[in-house]
């Protein structure tokens, strides 16, 4: 299945850069935000991406922006993917509007990193079709999709989702549609407890970071990952792992929960576990 007109819902961070990577591939891609300001800044952000990869030998930024459409509402294309803020009412909301506007034969796809699959698909007529493609930060440069089934979700729709994210120059892993899937089941605990070790005393961020990156290898520290990611979605992505697998070692750190209700989110606020 070749998916030539892509239907992107959310401008920010992740639907920007799954934006950015689907132009860079060729592909048409129509991007809604219902967010004042979002798309324009979602735009503002695929450029500078792409003129630091046109800096190095990458395609030209006016050509690659050019396939990118800002839409007011959903619009008919062989492919949905959904990156908007991790809550399953708000994600359940939009698949059940998507499903009553593309076509039948569509795929609706979501990025999110830890609701489950099944309960998208749930909202939908079409749960064979609905699947996860959860993408990784920064999209246009990491090279992981993983890839989520649904109870539903069928081969066809499974191996069209695996393909075209090698179509899009990334390597697809495959994952159940357990809490958290793969990836945040093992990274949420890791960030969890790199929280606790600061607020307990154990040591300062800079050095939390530090032991982790070099005696690790990992190229950001988990609480500068935290801030890049957004503490308010580690906090929304460890809730679901608590709620969904009913054990304690998965329930936010209190600083983590104190960080968000200051409006202290990361990178994306200025201000987190370090300032921006």
């Amino acid at each position: 299945m070749r998916f030539e007109h892509v239907i992107v819902v959310g401008a920010g961070q992740m639907g920007g850069g799954i934006a950015q990577v689907l132009a860079g591939s060729g592909r048409r891609v129509s991007l809604l935000d219902p967010y004042p300001g979002a798309i324009e800044r979602g735009l503002d952000a695929i450029r500078k991406s792409l003129e630091r990869l046109a800096a190095k030998g990458g395609a030209d930024p006016e050509e690659v922006l050019s396939r990118v459409s800002p839409v007011d509402d959903l619009v008919a294309a062989n492919l949905m993917i959904e990156a908007v803020v991790e809550d399953v009412s708000v994600k359940e909301d939009v698949f059940r509007r998507a499903d009553a506007v593309l076509p039948p034969e569509a795929i609706l796809a979501s990025n999110t990193s830890s609701i489950p699959i099944t309960s998208l698909g749930a909202a939908t007529d079409r749960p064979d079709r609905v699947i996860g493609m959860h993408f990784f930060n920064p999209v246009p440069v990491l090279q992981l999709v993983e890839v989520i089934r649904g109870l539903e979700t069928s081969d066809e729709t499974a191996e069209a989702i695996v393909e075209l994210a090698g179509e899009l120059g990334k390597t697809a892993a495959e994952a159940r549609d357990f809490p958290g899937f793969v990836s945040n089941r093992i990274l949420m605990p890791f960030i969890n407890e790199a929280a606790y070790a600061l607020m307990e005393g154990v040591a300062d961020a800079e050095a939390i970071d530090t032991i982790a990156k070099l005696g690790f290898a990992h190229p950001l520290g988990p609480l500068a990952l935290a801030d890049l990611i957004g503490l308010d979605t580690c906090v929304a992505i460890m809730e679901v792992l608590h709620s969904g697998l009913g054990d304690a070692k998965y329930a936010p750190c209190p600083l983590l929960r104190q960080y968000v209700q200051a409006g202290r989110l990361g990178r994306k606020t200025g201000r987190g576990f370090y300032s921006y």
